[in-house]
């Protein structure tokens, strides 16, 4: 008996990932996401986030833009990114991975970036949505400085939840020994890939980077393991915002500062005193005087979920913020979101009024994150 496979029906305007038939033939409802056709879930937003909470759940993320910087000549990459981007590279150690950003001239975010040293280059993942506009961005201003290298040839997943670990582990036990924003290499067979302890939904979890023409295989392989359930977009969305992650086009923009974003702990303070990126001087003000504005949590009083674009009053009625991202957490059971708030009224549990397709819907300020993130720390 041979295996039925459904057939697969191409959208010739949208990009593919390597995984688009597996998709497919694994019940993915497929939608347009940031150019490609990619699955917003298989069984329910609810059971694979759940899954990926209480087990492990694998996600497609090669939408993602994977690319090699390397220096031309003798000078160190990581000092040539710090002139683009307010995070600390230079110090960064092989293998070590960090959150940063790209910022421009106003100081804000060209695109939210997770940069990794590799011996003698670094590799950076953009968001897809920003992929182009973060390869021109870097091209513009750094171009005679250094080489890039658009890694086309590779897929990337995400495998997330507190029994990630002992899914990979079976097929190279030596991943349990990397810490979190730590890279190696696993092994798959005969294929070795780059493997990180990192990922965006605040589980212990990791990403991996693979040949592109045998992502399906390892795919299928590892999803022979059913502790391991595929997850679309859907849950990758109420992960992130239980875990009060940024989402590039809802919290960050190019008119919003790191500062504003809440996101200051990610400029140390050699940065803040060299002052050697893009929009420094708005930045470091903002860092030393504060901010008119300020990312914060926000809960509602009952059970209607408050969406991004909603705004937000004061008793007075006064508009002071705006809902960036917002919807139902299933880990907590009720309605949470993120947005921006007028600075005198983002302390936490101040009690605002959201307005909702006209209705007014009670909400109180709330700390972040709303599901503490379980990463395994270095000892």
């Amino acid at each position: 008996m041979t295996e039925h496979r459904p057939e697969v029906t191409y959208n010739d305007a949208l990009k593919k990932t390597a995984l688009y038939e597996l998709h497919a033939e694994l019940g993915g409802r497929l939608i347009p996401f940031a150019g490609y056709e990619l699955p917003i879930q298989y069984d329910g937003v609810l059971a694979e986030h759940h899954a990926t909470r209480e087990a492990a759940g694998l996600f497609d993320v090669s939408h993602m833009k994977i690319v090699d910087v390397s220096s031309i000549g003798s000078s160190d990459v990581g000092e040539t990114l710090e002139l683009i981007a307010p995070g600390g590279l230079t110090t960064l150690g092989d293998n070590r991975l960090r959150y940063s950003m790209l910022t421009n001239d106003a100081g804000g975010i060209v695109d939210d970036v997770i940069f990794t040293r590799m011996a003698n280059q670094f590799r950076l993942v953009l968001n897809a949505s920003r992929a182009e506009i973060g390869l021109e961005y870097l091209d513009a201003s750094l171009g005679n400085q250094v080489t890039f290298r658009p890694r086309h040839d590779l897929a990337l997943i995400s495998i997330q939840g507190p029994k990630a670990v002992g899914v990979l582990q079976k097929h190279d036990p030596a991943v349990a020994d990397l810490s979190f924003m730590e890279a190696g290499l696993i092994n798959f067979g005969q294929t070795e890939c780059d493997i990180s302890r990192s990922g965006y939904t605040g589980e212990d979890g990791f990403e991996i980077a693979m040949p592109i023409d045998e992502a399906e295989q390892i795919v299928r392989l590892l999803l022979l393991d059913k502790t391991l359930k595929p997850a679309g977009l859907g849950a990758r969305d109420t992960l992130r915002l239980e875990a009060g992650l940024c989402l590039y086009g809802n919290e960050l923009n190019e008119s919003t500062t790191p500062v504003e974003a809440n996101l200051s702990w990610t400029i140390p303070k050699r940065r803040r005193q060299d002052q050697r990126f893009p929009g420094a001087t708005t930045i470091c003000s903002q860092l030393e005087r504060g901010t008119e504005r300020t990312r914060v949590g926000v809960t509602a009083s009952g059970k209607r979920p408050i969406r991004d674009g909603a705004q937000l009053f004061n008793e007075n009625n006064q508009m002071v913020g705006l809902i960036t991202s917002g919807g139902y957490s299933p880990t907590t059971g009720k309605p949470v979101a993120m947005g921006y708030i007028d600075v005198p009224y983002a302390n936490e549990d101040n009690d605002l009024t959201a307005v909702v397709r006209g209705k007014k819907i009670g909400c109180t300020v709330a700390p972040l994150p709303f599901v503490q993130h379980r990463y395994k720390r270095s000892k």
